[in-house]
């Protein structure tokens, strides 16, 4: 009982980093927010995005056929979706500015809420993760169909620890180089990290309508 346990949390805390890891559009937002807003405002953008995977973690495990199907038939239009909402995302960091949240540190404070919030709906747009949870599910042999709901519930809560991790880790080093730069230095990184998710949305935009033209 007390291996099942620790063999459970083990692999639900590796699931949640393996996920959490690929440093994509998410990825880059918790980074830019580190470096702009502060350590905390990329930490709780993570928080907001490991609360979206914990629900796509949970639909997969609890197999969720219905809703894994009507996503299966909709992916193209989800997938469209997702892509511009990304591309507007990069348009907004590309323009921001970086030094704001420094010269009004309460505005900066109450906004943790905020970062919390995008970061969560702006991961719930790519229900597609689903189709990452699954195969990494079937390779830990992680909450196959008929466990208990206790073992359930404890491989969920090891998942969003394993992903809030991660951001924690993530966020950490990005704040510690946030206080090595300049300003000017803060305003080229917003730039390039708002191109990068620019350019990844547009490519993952042109993908899905070439793979859609091409079955």
């Amino acid at each position: 009982m007390v291996l099942n346990i620790v063999d459970i949390i083990f692999k639900g805390f590796l699931i949640g980093v393996l996920v959490s890891a690929p440093m994509g559009p998410i990825g880059l937002l918790c980074v830019q927010r580190s470096l702009s807003k502060g350590r905390w405002h990329g930490f709780f953008s993570g928080v907001g995005a490991a609360c979206s995977d914990f629900i796509y973690a949970a639909i997969t495990a609890l197999g969720m056929g219905v809703i894994i199907g009507v996503i299966t038939a909709h992916q193209y239009s989800l997938q469209i979706i997702a892509s511009i909402l990304l591309s507007a995302f990069g348009v907004y960091v590309f323009r921001s500015n970086p030094y704001k949240g420094i010269e009004n540190p309460k505005e900066n404070i109450n906004s943790y809420s905020q970062d919390i919030i995008t970061a969560f709906f702006l991961t719930l747009s790519n229900p597609l993760i689903i189709f990452l949870f699954i195969p990494l599910f079937a390779r830990f042999n992680f909450i196959v169909p008929g466990e208990k709901m206790f073992s359930i519930s404890l491989g969920l809560i090891s998942i969003i620890s394993g992903a809030l991790f991660w951001w924690f880790l993530i966020t950490y080093f990005a704040g510690k180089l946030r206080k090595k730069m300049k300003h000017q230095g803060l305003l080229i990184m917003n730039k390039i990290i708002g191109s990068i998710i620019i350019i990844l949305s547009v490519v993952l935009l042109f993908s899905t309508i070439f793979d859609k033209g091409n079955p």
